[in-house]
C-alpha cells in the first residue's frame, strides 16, 4: 500500500493534485515508463532499465538530502517531483546555498491527451508544497539551457535566471524563486 499524500491542492479548473513519497519498488514500473519516454530527455534516464530506475529511487529515498514524490492528478499518477538540499546535492560548489534554500526537479507524465494548463498547475502545486514548509524561503532549479518549455513555465511562477552554470551532465540556467516572487505570480501576498 502506497503512502498517504503529504500535500494536496485543488486547482479550480483541473481538480485535485496531491503528492506522496515515492515507493521505489511499487512505483518503479510507472516511473520507468515516464523517465525513459522521449519527452523526458532532460531527466537523463533514457537508457535505464526497470531495475536501474528502482535502484535510483531507492538511493534517493535513503539520502537525507534528497527525496522524491509521486504526483497524483485526481488520484492517478501524473507527475514526479524531487526535492533536494542544494547545500549538499546537485549544486555543491556552484551555488552558494543559504538557509531556506531548497532544490527541485519536476516531470509530468507523457500523455496522449494533454490538458490545457496541466503542466503549469503541476508546477504551482510543487511550489505550493515546497513553500508550505515555513523554513523554505527560496527554490533553486538548474534546468538544461535547451529546455525552453520549462524556462517559460519557471518564469511564469516567479523564477529568475541567475546565471548559466556547467554541471557534469549539462549546461544549465541556475534560477531562483523566493516565496514573495512566487506569491506575486499568484496574486497573493500572504
Amino acid at each position: 500500500m502506497s503512502a498517504a499524500p503529504v500535500f494536496t491542492r485543488t486547482d479550480p479548473a483541473l481538480g485535485e493534485f496531491a503528492l506522496r513519497p515515492v515507493d521505489p519498488a511499487a512505483d518503479a514500473p510507472v516511473l520507468h515508463r515516464w523517465v525513459t519516454h522521449p519527452k523526458a530527455v532532460f531527466w537523463l534516464m533514457q537508457d535505464c532499465d526497470l531495475p536501474a530506475v528502482e535502484k535510483e529511487f531507492a538511493r534517493i529515498g535513503a539520502d537525507p538530502y534528497h527525496d522524491a514524490f509521486l504526483g497524483l492528478h485526481n488520484g492517478t499518477p501524473a507527475f514526479l517531483m524531487e526535492r533536494y538540499d542544494p547545500a549538499h546535492r546537485e549544486l555543491v560548489g556552484i551555488h552558494p546555498a543559504r538557509p531556506g534554500d531548497i532544490g527541485m526537479h519536476f516531470l509530468t507524465a507523457p500523455t496522449a491527451e494533454p490538458l490545457h494548463g496541466f503542466t503549469r498547475a503541476v508546477l504551482v502545486t510543487v511550489m505550493e508544497m515546497l513553500f508550505a514548509d515555513p523554513g523554505v524561503q527560496r527554490v533553486v532549479v538548474e534546468p538544461d539551457t535547451r529546455n525552453t518549455a520549462v524556462h517559460a513555465l519557471n518564469k511564469a511562477v516567479g523564477f529568475e535566471i541567475v546565471r548559466t552554470v556547467s554541471l557534469p551532465s549539462k549546461d544549465a540556467y541556475l534560477s531562483t524563486c523566493t516565496r514573495d516572487q512566487f506569491l506575486a505570480t499568484r496574486g497573493d501576498r500572504r
